[in-house]
């Protein structure tokens, strides 16, 4: 059974391919446009996918899309009717573009893939999934469980924004959810716009900004009630009901009614990029808090409709690592697995699995042995040594080769030890937004100054953003309160007390800029302001050569753990080709490149004229 899934038209496009059951490739379009989440049909990504399995067009069994259209244009003209005349403006805008363009979706798909080869359109299913399903299929179907709730949290999808299932075998069955306009995603969202960063790229920025909020300060704890008696109403269940008369996304083009939020809070919306103040750093907190609590209701729900012991998540929501970290915590669930790519890049993936266990009825078997299917999250494209080698000599740039792979992994961690930033670049890429080891960029984390370096002359990007490590999976103990493997960097945890360093007594009331530099930890780099770090565990068997690095880099240093961040500076996809590699290496102050059995140095580089 060979299934070609696709997501588009939103965000994050993205295409993935299974053949009988095995998760064989999947990327985002954006590492190929080199446009930033971009939401056109992936044809870049459906193309790689299908040459990297060896498959055309015409042998696919099916092609699946990861929501229903029609479904989703239901609930855009019931919403602008319930509102209505508010809306009026949006809704004439709106409607060309629906009409043109979604109701008429299964055309558009015909014609794109039709660009890419031939295929019968009648032995080649075309298949439409509920978004949630897509999202549910993301998770559980990779997952090493053979009986698991499923918790799904996102913005929208047609109807849905949260969703409880449960998954046992080869079936998913939604037992229950949440309509729009009630969101917990949306919710998040509209902070993310008040507080000055990009709805649906910036959630992130705004997770890693609210540990510099205060927790002992009156502006923090009025937020929080305000929140909790005026935007939302929170049921003992985990759903929630949002006021309307707060927000703005429902039929309008901005997230919330900015001058009524200004006087509910007493300060107005941040400017993007404009000054940062404590203000928004409480506000972060605020909502961050909301949202954790918010999610571990909803998992005792799921846990209560289920009886399961194990936990499966996807959506936006599901990239919460904070929240997830807490989760984790919480012991509702014995295990947890959460999606690498939990947005709608990964609804591609899901949406070719729902098609392959539910429409098609394939069995489905979970190896033990394996911490799931998904193989790393390391499948996307990658490169031999031909194109490397035409890349550096189309660039001039001089270069060490090295055969031995051990022997590469023991002369990278001495560039890192000696406190070099490395853009290491090998095998494949990554599906979802986090670099694991395969484009990543690596440096010291016992280095007091390299947060600072990282942050200002590499990726460009706001001081007070964090950075993750990287640690052995038999090390991580030793740095971190963490009892379970966290392979995709999904989890927060606190670095463990006997690491800390303690701050003044006065530390929590500064301004956040004041924050910044304290010297937190022995691992001060990634230690966040709050003593928390996002962890990946490096597993040998997942990704030996990555596993090798930080093996090399502990028998230099002692230190069994690195810097690890996206090989991209900011608003840039992660680099995917060898081209991009030198391209971003070139134009920021990395000082080393390894790119498969190459090092390359910029100093070499400058010397050379």
């Amino acid at each position: 059974m060979k299934i070609l899934g696709i997501s588009a038209f939103y965000h994050d496009s993205a295409a993935a391919i299974i053949q009988d059951g095995e998760i064989v490739a999947a990327a985002q379009e954006e590492r190929f446009s080199r446009i930033k989440n971009d939401p056109g049909f992936p044809v870049k990504a459906i193309a790689f996918c299908l040459d990297y399995s060896g498959i055309s067009l015409d042998e696919l069994d099916a092609v699946v899309f990861y929501d229903k259209p029609f479904l989703k244009f239901e609930r855009l003209l019931e919403t602008y009717y319930s509102f209505a005349p508010a809306g009026l403006g949006s809704f004439l805008r709106a409607m060309p573009v629906w009409i043109k363009e979604k109701l008429f979706l299964k055309k558009i798909l015909y014609r794109e893939l039709g660009e890419l080869g031939q295929f019968d359109k009648k032995r080649t299913a075309l298949l439409f999934p509920e978004h949630h399903l897509s999202h549910a299929a993301s998770a559980y179907y990779p997952s090493p469980f053979e009986d698991a709730a499923i918790l799904t949290l996102d913005g929208v999808g047609e109807w849905a924004t949260v969703s409880i299932g449960r998954g046992k075998g080869k079936d998913i069955t939604i037992l229950r959810q949440l309509d729009f306009p009630h969101s917990l995603g949306l919710l998040y969202s509209a902070f993310t716009y008040y507080c000055g960063f990009a709805v649906n790229n910036g959630e992130y920025k705004l997770m890693g900004l609210a540990p510099y909020g205060n927790r002992e300060g009156e502006d923090y704890r009025r937020m929080v009630g305000i929140i909790k008696s005026k935007l939302v109403t929170i049921n003992e269940d985990g759903s929630l009901f949002l006021h309307q008369e707060y927000f703005g996304y429902a039929t309008g083009d901005r997230m919330v009614k900015d001058r009524v939020w200004e006087r509910l809070f007493g300060f107005p919306r941040r400017a993007e990029g404009g000054p940062l103040d404590r203000r928004y750093c409480d506000m972060a907190l605020a909502v961050q808090e909301v949202t954790e609590e918010v999610v571990i209701r909803l998992a005792e729900e799921a846990k209560r409709l289920t009886g399961s012991e194990n936990l499966c998540m996807a959506g936006g929501v599901a990239l919460n690592c904070v929240a997830n970290g807490r989760l984790e915590s919480a012991g509702i669930f014995k295990r947890l697995f959460i999606q690498p790519a939990a947005g709608d890049a990964g609804g591609a993936l899901g949406a070719a699995l729902a098609a392959n266990y539910i429409y098609f009825g394939m069995e489905r078997f979970v190896d033990r042995m394996e911490q799931d299917a998904l193989k790393g999250s390391l499948l996307g494209p990658e490169y031999g040594e031909t194109e490397i080698f035409s890349v550096a000599r189309k660039h001039d740039h001089p270069y060490r080769r090295i055969t031995d792979m051990g022997e590469l992994a023991e002369e990278t961690a001495k560039l890192i030890a000696g406190g070099s930033v490395v853009g290491w670049f090998q095998g494949r890429s990554e599906f979802g937004p986090r670099a694991l080891g395969a484009r990543s960029i690596l440096a010291d984390a016992r280095s007091p100054e390299m947060q600072k370096k990282l942050n200002l002359s590499i990726k460009n990007r706001e001081s007070f953003r964090p950075f993750a490590p990287a640690v052995l999976a038999e090390e991580a103990g030793n740095y971190f309160d963490l009892g379970v493997a966290s392979p995709y960097m999904l989890l927060v945890k606190p670095v463990k007390k006997e690491r800390r360093i303690p701050v003044p007594a006065d530390f929590a009331g500064r301004e956040w800029a004041d924050k910044l530099y304290f010297l937190r930890s022995d691992i001060p780099s990634v230690t966040h302001v709050d003593y928390s770090a996002r962890i990946q565990t490096v597993n040998e068997r997942s990704n030996p050569l990555f596993h090798k690095l930080l093996s090399s880099f502990r028998e230099l240093t002692g230190c069994g753990l690195m810097i690890n961040t996206s090989f991209n500076v900011r608003d840039e996809p992660i680099v995917n080709s060898p081209e991009d590699a030198f391209r971003c290496f070139e134009q920021t102050q990395m000082d080393h490149l390894v790119i498969g059995n190459y090092i390359f140095s910029k100093k070499e580089y400058l010397a050379q004229g």
